[in-house]
């Protein structure tokens, strides 16, 4: 436990910071979970959950939540795989 007022303001910053970002991660993870769902289904809705899911991966990763190269790699392959159900 800190002692120090400064060390006591960053572990409160540290707790807000923690719960924002486990957050914005959970929202992440939640539409990829909806996108790989669609394309399992061969739903023709898999486009629009894909456009939903890049903006969302996309301010993840402005965040600072996710690193910017996974944030790319995760938009890549849900892209090619809605485009390969799409028949593209």
């Amino acid at each position: 436990m800190p002692n120090v007022l400064s060390a006591k303001k960053r572990d409160r910053q540290r707790h807000k910071r923690r719960a924002r970002n486990q957050a914005v991660a959970t929202h992440v993870r939640t539409v990829v979970k909806a996108v790989r769902k669609a394309v399992a289904d061969k739903s023709p809705a898999a486009p629009q959950a894909l456009a939903s899911a890049i903006a969302i991966i996309d301010r993840a990763a402005q965040k600072g939540v996710v690193r910017r190269a996974t944030a790319s790699r995760q938009i890549s392959r849900l892209t090619q795989a809605v485009n390969k159900v799409a028949g593209r």
